[in-house]
């Protein structure tokens, strides 16, 4: 049974600001841009971002911490809901996809930017990152129990930087590159892997 999409929420005034400084931070690096670039991006003074966030440093934590956040919500969430390894798998991989080409902004400035973080940040980050991991390789090891766990946390690592490498391709149109990807995902597991689709 597939997963029901939430009906999306209404975006805050910190989500508009986040969501803009994602863009700038994919396009032009966390250190090429300025407080004065995102508040323009938004409409507002640079300084009258203060009020929404204490420092541009807080502003990428609060991004990346979120970023982790909902990957790990989502994972869980349809492994929860699936009926069978095998089906967790397809919906892991579909959740990730999905995530890619409809953020990839938000992936871009992940992939880069997790050195600009605090250290509790990082911290934080780092251990929210580990826990979804921990979703892709327990799913993977029950849907082939014979795999190792090294062998599955390697294989999962490769997934996410096929699926990370791509939502840019401007060749396909969404539907198109999300199909692709998740047949290449399950492609790729099966090579390595004996999965059965």
């Amino acid at each position: 049974m597939d997963a029901v999409p939430a009906e999306p929420a209404k975006q805050t005034r910190r989500d508009q600001i986040l969501a803009a400084a994602a863009e700038l931070f994919a396009r032009h690096g966390f250190h090429g841009v300025g407080i004065d670039d995102i508040g323009a991006a938004v409409g507002i003074s640079g300084p009258a971002l203060y009020r929404h966030f204490r420092s541009k440093d807080a502003m990428l934590g609060e991004m990346l911490t979120s970023i982790s956040e909902r990957l790990l919500d989502g994972g869980l969430n349809r492994v929860a809901a699936s009926g069978d390894p095998a089906h967790a798998l397809r919906e892991l991989i579909r959740w990730h996809v999905d995530f890619a080409l409809d953020d990839p902004a938000l992936i871009t400035v992940q992939i880069r930017n997790l050195a600009n973080l605090t250290d509790p940040d990082r911290r934080r980050v780092r251990a929210l990152q580990r826990r979804y991991v921990e979703v892709w390789v327990e799913t993977i090891r029950k849907t082939s129990p014979e795999v190792d766990e090294p062998t599955a946390r390697a294989a999962a690592h490769a997934v996410f930087g096929l699926i990370n490498s791509t939502p840019h391709s401007a060749h396909l149109d969404r539907d198109q590159m999300a199909a692709l990807l998740s047949q290449m995902a399950l492609a790729s597991l099966s090579g390595a892997l004996p999965v059965q689709p």
